[in-house]
């Protein structure tokens, strides 16, 4: 091989070996800014998990709240319906004491007349 052949190939050589250096220190550079613009993101994602962790664990707390206050409010509307359903019997039973004091002075009066009119209800 000619000595200018091995010379141009020894000059390609050294111009690509020059060309993979470039490209490495740019890619290292790249990947510092990378790491330095990273590592504040990271932080803060982490913050950020543990700050929707704390709202999740709050919401939690609240719906089980919530559900202890609708447990409660079932209660005190199933203690309201027995209220009712006793004061319904009271109103039954009300009304059939009446019944039975009306009944018992239609009997008085039947008595009574019949007394007066000697026997004859109709008083003939």
């Amino acid at each position: 091989m000619p000595d200018w052949l091995l010379l141009v190939l020894a000059a390609c050589a050294v111009a690509v070996s020059v060309s993979i250096v470039l490209v490495l220190l740019s890619l290292r550079r790249i990947l510092v800014l990378t790491e330095r613009e990273l590592g504040p993101l990271a932080s803060e994602a982490r913050g950020l998990t543990g700050d929707a962790r704390a709202l999740t664990q709050e919401a939690t707390r609240d719906v089980r709240r919530a559900g202890d206050v609708i447990d409660r409010v079932g209660d005190a509307a199933a203690g309201v319906g027995r209220v009712v359903n006793a004061l319904a019997g009271l109103t039954r039973a009300g009304q059939l004491v009446g019944m039975a004091a009306a009944v018992r002075r239609g009997v008085d009066v039947f008595v009574d007349r019949l007394r007066k009119n000697g026997g004859h209800p109709h008083g003939q």
